[in-house]
Order: structure tokens, then sequence, then C-alpha cells
């Protein structure tokens, strides 16, 4: 059995590869806010935007359920689990059965949702009914966009295959192609050919989600073929592999939807939200721009350490190698505590000055920039917990556990709706009530996971754990009280203006970094020079092999 030092180095891999995956995933972040600032400009938050949303939101929420979610938790493990105990001939007949029962599963399941896409609509959102046209344009959206399902629940299946492969660089890219794709089609459907084909612009942007999914998929294409890993039409429902595999996704399909269920509950309730300057329309667009603004440290950190963190940990499960996993695991977590909590606090603080920098201009104004900054603040309270459970509910998985996670996960959607329905109905604090019902249950999965997790491992490094989030946060602590100062200074001084909102993103940001940076290294948080001695070896190597290349 390998000791716990070996996961000291499997975690300075995992911190390399996360690297990675960040700058992969911060390309991709980047492009999906050019796309959202695009459509910000063209269509601001009114009904449109709020119908787009909502179409996109449906099969994008079930590509979190199904694809991103339970196949991937599911799929990984058993995949690494192949490669490490089978041959790779094996592992590629069950490759070709799952992207096969994929096929057959999510294209009839997009069928499905396309023939009762106004029934469900009439569920979640009948509210719209009382603007006209709104719910029937929500209707040809989502019918229009559902397909996209299929595409990215295969390319997450190849992501999945990389991954378990040490090939992170190219499935992270794969969503910029989606963003860039999305966004080149769209715009030329919505405003060049769309007046020669009959489509209105926001019906463009939808055809073009549909274009940026195949572009997503078919980028990762070529890397499968390359490991000997490629797609293929093979079908066996008696296959071993393949039953543990929808073994597994029964309790994590479960366990998935009771988030879907809480997202859908909130839109459900902020489509009921009659805001003073907007009337009905707003709510919904303003949540959903601050959850995708939100996104952005979510998935440079948070996914791409899970990413990363995944296939190690199973391949020590395979081993029953627990030190190892329990080592792994617990500077996962470090990690991702040393990277959320001062990108949480950052938001909170400067969240203003971010949106308006990005968003604002066209049809999103002031007003938007406020509202949307409000739902910031209370989704970066759960930041730390939501990021911190994408580590956490694969880990089960890997020690071939589901059903724990999915009754975690069930159980939130009581709590999801005792919160938001009564900041909204009871207590009337509007929109944000909802931002801030996601961030409680998010911190409430991540500590019961944590604790039980713990429980199974028999130890995760608790106290260390809790003394580097304690340092941390310290750390952030000094961190907000200069970008505070900055940012209050900078906006009594050039004003809520574009340019006041550039200056206050340009020098309080790198300047809370430096902070915060100082203020760690003074207080010993040990994950700090841990990240920086994993990044630095190999550039330290590279640049010794370059020197002597030059000197030969």
């Amino acid at each position: 059995m390998r000791s716990a030092e070996a996961g000291k180095q499997e975690h300075a891999h995992i911190v390399r590869s996360a690297g990675i995956v960040s700058g992969a995933v911060a390309l991709s972040r980047m492009t999906g806010l050019l796309r959202e600032v695009v459509m910000a400009t063209l269509f601001g938050a009114g009904p449109v935007m709020d119908a787009f949303i909502l179409a996109f939101r449906i099969p994008n929420l079930m590509r979190d359920l199904f694809a991103e979610g339970a196949l991937s938790s599911a799929f990984v493990p058993t995949f690494t689990q192949y490669l490490t105990e089978k041959s790779k001939r094996e592992a590629a007949v069950l490759v070709q059965l799952v992207s096969t029962a994929i096929v057959l599963f999510v294209g009839g399941l997009c069928l499905l949702g396309m023939i009762f896409t106004p029934q469900f609509i009439g569920i979640v959102a009948n509210d719209f009914h009382s603007v006209p046209g709104k719910f029937e344009l929500a209707v040809q959206l989502t019918r229009i966009m559902f397909p996209f399902l299929l595409l990215v629940s295969l390319a997450a299946q190849a992501m999945g295959v990389l991954n378990a492969c040490n090939q992170f660089a190219i499935p992270a890219l794969a969503s910029s192609f989606f963003n860039v794709g999305s966004l080149a089609v769209g715009l030329t459907l919505g405003y060049w050919a769309g007046g020669y084909l009959g489509i209105s612009p926001i019906e463009g942007m939808a055809y073009g989600v549909l274009c940026g999914g195949a572009l997503q998929l078919f980028w990762q294409v070529p890397s499968l073929v390359r490991t000997g890993f490629p797609f293929g039409a093979r079908l066996d429902w008696a296959h071993p592999g393949l039953r543990h595999i929808m073994k597994l996704m029964g309790p994590a399909i479960l366990g998935g939807a009771a988030v879907q269920v809480n997202v859908m509950v909130n839109t459900a309730l902020a489509a009921g939200i009659f805001d003073p300057e907007r009337g009905a329309s707003g709510p919904i667009s303003w949540l959903g721009y601050a959850f995708r603004f939100m996104q952005l440290p979510l998935g440079l950190f948070g996914v791409a350490i899970a990413s990363a963190t995944l296939p190690s940990i199973s391949r020590s499960a395979a081993r029953a190698d627990f030190a190892e996993f329990r080592e792994t695991l617990s500077r996962s977590l470090g990690l991702v505590f040393l990277l959320t909590i001062p990108s949480s606090v950052g938001l909170f603080l400067l969240g203003d000055s971010m949106i308006g920098a990005i968003y604002e201009g066209g049809r999103f104004v002031f007003y938007d920039t406020q509202q949307t900054a409000m739902a910031l603040k209370f989704y970066t309270l759960g930041l730390v917990g939501y990021a911190a459970t994408k580590i956490l509910a694969p880990a089960f998985y890997a020690i071939d556990d589901a059903r724990f996670p999915m009754w975690v996960s069930l159980s939130s959607i009581l709590t999801n709706f005792v919160v938001a329905y009564s900041m909204v109905e009871i207590f009337h604090v509007g929109f944000w009530g909802l931002a801030l019902s996601t961030s409680v249950v998010a911190t409430v999965s991540f500590l019961v996971l944590f604790v039980v997790i713990r429980k199974r491992l028999r130890g995760v490094f608790g106290r260390r754990l809790l003394r580097s989030f304690l340092l941390i946060l310290t750390a952030s602590g000094f961190m907000a009280l200069v970008c505070w100062g900055s940012s209050s200074l900078l906006m009594q001084t050039m004003g809520h203006t574009k340019l006041g909102y550039l200056a206050d993103v340009a020098v309080s940001v790198p300047l809370g970094l430096v902070v915060f940076l100082l203020a760690c290294k003074v207080l010993g948080v040990e994950e700090v020079s841990a990240a920086s001695q994993a990044v630095a070896g190999p550039v330290k190597r590279m640049l010794d092999r370059l020197r002597g290349r030059i000197r030969s």
C-alpha cells in the first residue's frame, strides 16, 4: 500500500492538472462572458431574455443532472477501474456501450421533451402568460434548444474518457468552442440570414446554442480517436461495466434531480415576483446573469479541481489505498478553500463594479446592474460550499457509495423550498432571497457530506483543514478591508460610470490579491506554498532543459 507521502505527490499532480484545466476554463469563461455581454446588450433583462434564459435552462439543467452530473460521476470511476485492472480493449468496449446507450436514452428524452414543452413551461413558469407572447416564445425557444442535451451528453462522456487518460486541456477547452460557435452562428442567423429564413434574433441565438453544442462534441473526437477510445455503435445491456454504471447512475440521477428541482422551484418563484421598476420581467434575468457570473470562480477552481481529483481518487480506491485517498481528498479541499474563500469575498465587495464594467450598456441599464449585483452577493455566500461539494460528492462514487449523496441532495429540496418560499412569500424580501436559498442549500450539503465522508474514511485531516480554513478566512478579511477602502474611494471619486467601474476592477482586484497572498505568507498558509511548489517545479525543470539546449 502506498503511503500518505504518495498522496502529497498525487496532490502535486492534481494541482498541475487543475492548473491546466483552470487555464482552459478561464478561456471558456471569458468567451462565455463575451457571449453574455452580447446577449445583455442586445436583449437586456426584459421578457425576451427571461424566455431565453428559461428555455436554455431546461436542457442545460438536464445536462447538469445527467451529462456532467450522474454520467461523469458514474462513468469515470468505472472506466478508470477498467483501465487499472483490465485491458485497454475492454475499456474501449465500455466506451462504445455507454455512447450507444446515451444516444438511445437521451435521444428519446429529447424527443419527449420537445413534444411536451408547453406542459412543462406551464408548470414552471405559468406566470409568463401575463405578458403577451412570452409563454409562446419560451416554448418555441425550448423546442429549438432541447437537442443540445444529446450533444452535450456525448461531449461529457468524451471529457470523462480524456480526463481518465490524464488529458485535461482538450476537454476543458471544449466549452470555449460552444461559446464562440453559439455566438457566431446565433448572430449570423439572427441578424444576417434571419430575414431570409424568417428567424427572429432571439431564435437565431437559440439555433446558435445547438450548433455550439455540436462544436463542443466534435472538438474532442480526434483526441478520443488518438487515445484509442472512439465512439461506436455497440449494444449489450447485460455487460457488467454498463450495468455497474447504470447502477451508480440511478441514485446519482435522483440526487442530482434535487438540484434541478431546486433551480426550477426558484425559477417558478422568480417568475411570480413583481418588481416595482420592471413589473413581472427582470428577476429571472438578474438571477441568471448573477449565477452565470459566479460560474467563473466555480469553474476555474471547483470544477477544475474536481475534474483533476476524481480520476486520482478513483485510482486510489481501485487499489484500496485509502491513505493516499484521504491525503488527496484533504489537500484538494484545502486548495478549494484557498481559491474560493477570497473569490467569494472579492465578488461580494466588488461585484457591482465587475457587473457594471462588463454588462452595463445598451438595454442593460444601471438598475439592472444594481439588481444583478444584489443577487450575486447572496450567491457568493454559498460559493465555498458549492465548490467543495463538487469534490465530495464524486468521492462517494469513487468508494462505490452513490446512495448517501442522493439522500443529501433529495433532502435539499425541502431545505430549499422552506427557505425560498419563506423569503419570497412570507418575508417578501424579493428575488435575492432565492439566491440566498441556493447558498444555504450548498453550504448545508457540503457540511453533511464532509462529516459523513470523514467518518467513512476514518478521518480526512479535519484539524489541518480547519486550521487552513480559519487562516485563509483571516487573510481574506485583510483583503476585504483593503478592497473596501479602495473601492469606496474610487467610486466616490469617479462615480458609478463605465470608467469608474473599470478603474475599480483594475485597481482593487490586483491590490486585494497582493494583500491576500502577503497575509497568507505571514500567517503560514500551507496550501499557498504547496500549490506554488507544484506549479513552480515543472516550470523550473522546463527552463533548465531549455537552458541546457541553448548551451549545447
